[in-house]
């Protein structure tokens, strides 16, 4: 579904971008947006044993209310071995599922109904690391780590243990794992699957002749490159019948790294085969990247495959402001607007753009009563009386 043209008014108000619906496309059906601002998946380093615990349920709860087109879970490991770090969430078994289900579903019954997509993720040769706040560096096995894999035994740093290059049976295991955590997803009613093909792990690292120096079908040039991340994307998609996308990193930020055109080229492959969205970011696989921050860096990369694709996608990236927002829609660079920190800061980013851009949105009626004056009209449906 295209962006409104800019310049279109509804007596006398202009019409917003950003407070358009938007139609994701899958198997069971579409799946409609009611705005275009998405919570970006943010790892929150609270699982204990790969389980979602009380914080996400917290967490959960809050980004559901903050008015939101779609909440996207952080990155969920589908093998212990694939988390970030041992805090990480997992849905690899029955309980990390149970766990993952309970804390959903009790934050869903406390907000109102705004569809999820849960981040499927291997972090490969950048797992087994300390939490940011500890650190953030790869954990020796005396301190709760493991041993990493990855398309070659390339480490991420020099300095570190260099992972096992996987074989044909691990590649194997991974994608079933991928598949079988898909197929749980979909069994607690999750709406929409996003593949973590980003920020230097495990797919992203096979994408990347930075990490991947294989010599056989999955190493080498474009096609051995994208094989297995579209082989991981087939098996996923054989399986789960709502929306499913990836995630990608459109730049490596380095010389001789994995390139915007080759992003465009992998995309739309990935349309062929499937997918109804792509989520485009950048950087992650390379310790020596340069990456030129600055709000909007990496909107010409969006803008890039949606021209090449005409898929929907997603950009993301330094994006803080409802304006900013709104002008990447117009424009035309992207169809939906993504956003992490700035959700972590100002949980209820949307509302206060729905009152700077006339927008409308939907909000628990425990809230309705919080309007300030300038914003009175934002909520959908308010009906307040008292005696």
């Amino acid at each position: 579904m295209p962006a409104r043209p800019a310049g279109i008014f509804v007596s006398g108000v202009p019409l917003s971008h950003l407070f358009s619906e938007f139609t994701l496309t899958a198997p069971r059906g579409p799946l409609t947006l009611a705005n275009r601002a998405i919570v970006a998946p943010m790892c929150q380093y609270s699982a204990e044993n790969g389980e979602a615990t009380d914080w996400h349920l917290a967490h959960w709860t809050n980004m559901l209310n903050s008015g939101t087109a779609m909440f996207i879970i952080e990155a969920t490991a589908v093998v212990p071995e694939g988390r970030i770090t041992p805090l990480c969430l997992g849905l690899w078994d029955d309980a990390t599922a149970a766990a993952l289900q309970d804390k959903l579903h009790r934050a869903r019954k406390l907000a109102p109904k705004v569809p999820v997509c849960i981040q499927l993720a291997h972090a490969g040769r950048k797992a087994s690391s300390a939490v940011p706040w500890q650190g953030g560096q790869l954990l020796p096995l005396e301190q709760g780590g493991w041993p990493t894999v990855g398309p070659s035994a390339i480490p991420h740093l020099s300095q570190e243990t260099a992972p096992h290059e996987l074989d044909a049976q691990g590649l194997e295991r991974i994608k079933q794992a991928f598949a079988k955590a898909a197929q749980r997803a979909e069994a607690m009613g999750i709406e929409a699957i996003e593949l973590h093909g980003a920020h230097g792990y495990l797919l992203h690292q096979f994408l990347s002749p930075i990490a991947n120096h294989r010599t056989d079908a999955y190493g080498g040039n474009f096609d051995n490159r994208t094989r297995f991340p579209m082989e991981v994307f087939e098996a996923v998609r054989a399986v789960f019948k709502g929306s499913l996308g990836m995630r990608i990193s459109a730049s490596d930020w380095v010389d001789n790294g994995w390139t915007p055109e080759e992003t465009a080229d992998f995309s739309l492959r990935l349309k062929l085969a499937g997918a109804d969205f792509v989520h485009i970011s950048s950087g992650g696989v390379a310790a020596q990247q340069k990456i030129a921050i600055g709000p909007d860096y990496q909107v010409p990369f969006a803008k890039l495959v949606k021209q090449k694709t005409g898929m929907p996608t997603i950009t993301v990236g330094l994006i803080t402001e409802p304006q900013q927002a709104e002008d990447i829609l117009a424009r035309g660079d992207a169809d939906l607007i993504a956003m992490a920190r700035a959700f972590l800061y100002k949980p209820r980013w949307v509302w206060e753009a729905a009152a700077a851009l006339n927008g409308k949105v939907q909000a628990s009626p425990q809230y309705w009563r919080c309007m300030p004056r300038e914003a009175q009209g934002i909520f959908e449906s308010v009906h307040m009386g008292q005696r």
